[in-house]
């Protein structure tokens, strides 16, 4: 299959092309689909008409994409849009695409706010500082913060980015989805001057010298690397974050799969209680996170699992 040279060719037989060029069948798909002028979710759709013949300009643009996936350019770049925890976000080249890992991140953020409403309602924890508020450092696409407003309506939700261009993308996002988050840039929690009762935080954590990195070398690389050890910029936020935090809120961090021990261990060192990991669905230890302890409580003893 040639970018140059377009010939009327089925839908099936396009797909068939696609993947013996080296494309996954998925991938071919979604490519395809997008040349369509089909939604993503219209993979039955190609089934249903296999034996279509692809038009002209469909087949040349479906060609063109299948040489810059070939090349190593994201799919999600590709068709600008990527699915994230039952939402459709836009997404470019100034923002990473979303991870299903990531996930792992929004499910128990949405656990500790479900925990920390219900104690606010009963009154355990007194002072509880007004509506439950959660804060997105780092939000590129926008996806943990509008995955937590698009699950949870009722909790003020805002986020940060130090990158403008991430910023705009997030911020388009909301718009179109129409979801009330409050974005300002920053790096990590400057300029935030109020305390939340959750943060959470998807952070660079890939190793400077790490030679993975050149296989993503199509994404942002200031939102992948964080100094020699991947680190830097999770103890900058583990360091800042008490400040910022309710007695009794929660920080919650995305990591490489062999950090969560060490980042377990900042988290201690910083004085945090409750500490503990959550695995992603692949078995691995992607999150970790403690609860602020409250005063009176400064060996904790409440845990959200």
């Amino acid at each position: 299959m040639t970018a140059t040279n377009p010939v009327s060719i089925a839908v099936a037989g396009a797909v068939s092309s696609a993947i013996d060029s080296g494309l996954d069948r998925l991938d071919a798909q979604l490519l395809l689909l997008h040349a369509l002028g089909k939604p993503a979710s219209g993979r039955a759709w190609l089934l249903a008409h296999n034996l279509d013949l692809v038009p002209e300009s469909a087949s040349a643009a479906f060609m063109a994409l299948v040489q810059r996936r070939l090349a190593g350019e994201p799919v999600a770049y590709l068709t600008g849009c990527k699915e994230f925890f039952g939402i459709e976000l836009q997404v470019d080249t100034r923002v990473l695409v979303p991870r299903p890992d990531t996930e792992t991140l929004v499910e128990w953020a949405l656990q500790v706010l479900d925990g920390l409403a219900a104690r606010a309602a009963s009154a355990e924890m007194g002072d509880f500082g007004g509506p439950v508020c959660a804060l997105d450092l780092g939000t590129g696409s926008g996806a943990v913060a509008l995955a937590i407003k698009h699950s949870r309506p009722a909790v003020q939700v805002r986020a940060t980015d130090i990158s403008i261009g991430a910023l705009a993308v997030a911020e388009a996002n909301a718009e179109r989805l129409q979801l009330a988050v409050h974005f300002s840039q920053g790096s990590w929690l400057q300029g935030v001057n109020v305390r939340y009762h959750l943060i959470a935080s998807n952070p660079p954590y890939i190793a400077a010298g790490d030679p993975h990195l050149s296989d993503l070398a199509h994404e942002p690389q200031q939102a992948l690397a964080s100094g020699p050890d991947g680190l830097d910029d999770i103890r900058a936020i583990i360091n800042q974050a008490p400040g910022h935090l309710h007695p009794g809120g929660w920080l919650l961090l995305e990591h490489g799969y062999d950090q969560a021990a060490r980042v377990r261990e900042l988290l201690r060192q910083a004085g945090f209680a409750d500490i503990q990991s959550r695995r992603d669905l692949g078995d691995i230890e992607r999150c970790s996170g403690g609860r602020w302890p409250e005063i009176g409580d400064p060996t904790g003893g409440w845990t959200v699992r």
